[in-house]
């Protein structure tokens, strides 16, 4: 059974069993008007909160997505706007539903991003509790090119894995093929169980 095959049986059963902490994690993508989160800004935000099994790393399934704009007070650069395709336009009067991406973080036990650095960074000026949360990096704290891969850059990855993503650079989209990504297994154990068993793990409080 599919991860969305398993989030249907897992909302129906209402999330009692799986969905309390430590059994939940968030992946969380972002999408910016440019690089440097000291003067560029968030202007795209998603988090899929899902379950799973602590002690095998198998992915029970998405218990809630979100995704949201935000109208900046700068330009978007056009460099920025060349990868995810967000305009002023797209993003004008629009605002992120602080109470419920405060809610997903509350619920997470940690905090997932591909390039965790990046979005810790840009998450945490909005919202103080993302940066209060245990952060894991599925870019560097998964040995990818040890095992083959050419890149660790995401989109190659959900490639090499057949995971096809709607447009990419969009952080919902991501978000969601991550995710799968995470669920599956190499040498009899998921990615996401190498992610949270790894000592590298993250960027901590502070």
């Amino acid at each position: 059974m599919g991860i969305v095959g398993k989030t249907r049986r897992l909302k129906e059963a209402g999330s009692d069993d799986a969905a309390k902490p430590p059994f939940l994690a968030a992946f969380v993508d972002c999408e910016t008007t440019g690089l440097d989160p000291a003067k560029h800004e968030l202007i795209e935000l998603a988090l899929v909160l899902f379950a799973y099994e602590p002690t095998t790393g198998e992915v029970i399934g998405i218990v809630e997505e979100y995704a949201g704009l935000r109208e900046p007070k700068g330009r978007i650069h056009a460099t920025a706007r060349e990868k995810h395709g967000l305009t002023c336009e797209m993003v004008r009067g629009k605002h992120l539903d602080a109470e419920r991406v405060n809610s997903m973080l509350d619920q997470a036990a940690v905090l997932i991003a591909h390039n965790a650095k990046f979005d810790r960074a840009f998450i945490g000026r909005l919202f103080p509790l993302a940066r209060k949360k245990r952060w894991y990096c599925s870019m560097a704290n998964i040995h990818w090119t040890w095992k083959g891969f050419p890149s660790r850059g995401l989109h190659s990855l959900l490639a090499q894995h057949g995971i096809k993503v709607g447009q990419a650079h969009r952080a919902l989209n991501d978000a969601r093929a991550t995710v799968v990504l995470l669920a599956q297994k190499r040498d009899g154990r998921t990615y996401l169980a190498e992610l949270l068993g790894g000592r590298r793990s993250v960027l901590m409080q502070r």
